[in-house]
This record gives C-alpha cells, sequence and structure tokens, in this order.
C-alpha cells in the first residue's frame, strides 16, 4: 500500500530528503535504484535479490524471529502502526514511549479514551480495533502521569491503513480536545510539537515527519472552526497518487 503525498519541495529535513510518500512500496534496493536514479547520485549500485519473496509477503510470511530495529520497536506489531503513529511525535501526544508497548498506544492526560474510542468507531477505520485504556509512561512525554488513550490492534494487516488510521486519530482529539488554538498551553488539549527535532532548529516537527505542512494546515482550520472530524478529507491527505507512483517506479521494482 502507497500511503501519503510525496514529500514537496523546501521541507526536506534529516528525516525526509527525498520526494517520496511516507509508504512508498518499495524494498530498499528497489528504493537504492530510485534514488540513485531520481537524484542524479551516479554511483555504481548492486542489488542482490532476495531469493522466493513476493511483494504480498509480510514480516510473518517469512517464519522468522522478530529483532528489534529499535529499542521503540521492540514488537512487530510496533512496525504495523509506526507509519501512522509517527505523526504523533510532531504532537504533545504521547506516542507511548516510556511503555512496553510505544506506538501500539497512545494517548495524554486530557484524553478521554472511552469517548475516543466511540467516536473513532463511527469511521469504520479497515483492519483495526481500538481498546481504550489509561498508561503512565515511565519517560519522555507526560512521564509519570495517567494517561487516557487508546490501544490499536491490528486485525487485517492487509487491509489496515496506519497513515489514515492516525489522521483520523489526530484529527478527532484535536476536534474533542482542541487545546489553545496559538498551541501555547498544550496542557489542556491537544498541540503542535514546537521545533527543534532531529536537527531541525526552525521547520515544525509535524511538517519534516510528513513533508509538507497540509496535515498541519488542514487540521488547524477546521481545529479554529470546531468542524474537525468526520469533515476532514481524509482522501486527500493520504493521497499518494500511487498510479503516478507506480508508473514512476515500475524500472525499479525487482519483485512481483
Amino acid at each position: 500500500m502507497v500511503e501519503g503525498a510525496p514529500l514537496e519541495p523546501g521541507f526536506a529535513s534529516f528525516v525526509g530528503r527525498a520526494p517520496i510518500p511516507l509508504r512508498h512500496d518499495l524494498t530498499m534496493g528497489e528504493l537504492a535504484l530510485l534514488l540513485n536514479d531520481s537524484m542524479a547520485i551516479g554511483a555504481q549500485v548492486d542489488v542482490v535479490r532476495l531469493a522466493g519473496w513476493k511483494r504480498s509477503m509480510r514480516w510473518r510470511d517469512l517464519g522468522r524471529p522478530w529483532v528489534p530495529t529499535s529499542p521503540n520497536l521492540p514488537r512487530v506489531e510496533g512496525v504495523d502502526v509506526y507509519p501512522g503513529q509517527v505523526l504523533l511525535e510532531g504532537t504533545n501526544l504521547s506516542e507511548g514511549r516510556g511503555t512496553t508497548t510505544p506506538f501500539e498506544l497512545c494517548g495524554a492526560p486530557f484524553v478521554d479514551p472511552l469517548r475516543l474510542r466511540d467516536e473513532l468507531a463511527t469511521l469504520a477505520l479497515p483492519g483495526v480495533v481500538f481498546r481504550p485504556l489509561r498508561f503512565e509512561p515511565t519517560f519522555h512525554k507526560w512521564k509519570g502521569e495517567s494517561c487516557g488513550g487508546l490501544f490499536l490492534h491490528v486485525t487485517d494487516e492487509r487491509a489496515f491503513a496506519p497513515l489514515r488510521t492516525t489522521l483520523a486519530l489526530l484529527a478527532t482529539i484535536a476536534r474533542l480536545w482542541p487545546g489553545r488554538s496559538d498551541d501555547s498551553g498544550g496542557l489542556d488539549g491537544f498541540s503542535w510539537k514546537p521545533p527543534p527535532y532531529e536537527y531541525e532548529r526552525e521547520k515544525m516537527p509535524i511538517d519534516c515527519i510528513t513533508g509538507s505542512d497540509a496535515v498541519r494546515t488542514t487540521l488547524d482550520r477546521a481545529r479554529t472552526s470546531r468542524a474537525l472530524g468526520t469533515d476532514v478529507d481524509l482522501d486527500a491527505l493520504c493521497d499518494a497518487r500511487s498510479r503516478d507512483w507506480q508508473r514512476a517506479t515500475a524500472k525499479f521494482r525487482l519483485y512481483d
């Protein structure tokens, strides 16, 4: 699945340098071939193909144990939700750091987990079930404070759309608990995390993560008008122009 518009010029950062979608559906070898060509790097790139691997396969299809790629991705279930839940790093919401299941759960002290669960249920998001809970991070955001939130249980990993799910989550929280419109507080409701972020001193963290200001400005407009939620065009924010992307990357794809 491809999700998210390609990174826009002017929003390149340490966490995103190339004009690719958030979910680009390429292997690292395919991506290396694409960027070597599209960015005119001119390196000699030799990719050793995986025998017996198909693009439709998921990690669980390989029968291999999960080796954490990061201290904050101890479970493969965290990888399922990460392409969307990483957006929470650009907000005052806890993405679960300081718990044993980061990115799989999220929330903040001002969130009512039952109300949030019920609101999201009306959106009928595919492949996921939300479990309301309270948790207390041992470090990072809201350290030592009781947070209301949700645990994301992926029930169908092929139908689940992590970016769309997290955008719906953010839109709903910002509507129900909008906080201060100037983001000067952030204690009583939703707010964007201010710079710096990953060596970027001036760019808004959410813009670095998403590769444009579209998510931030769209949610802010709706948040200010109190019309947020189902009125936010999730299709537009998730649109990766899949057909164009497929055509542009066809010659670099090594697997069916």
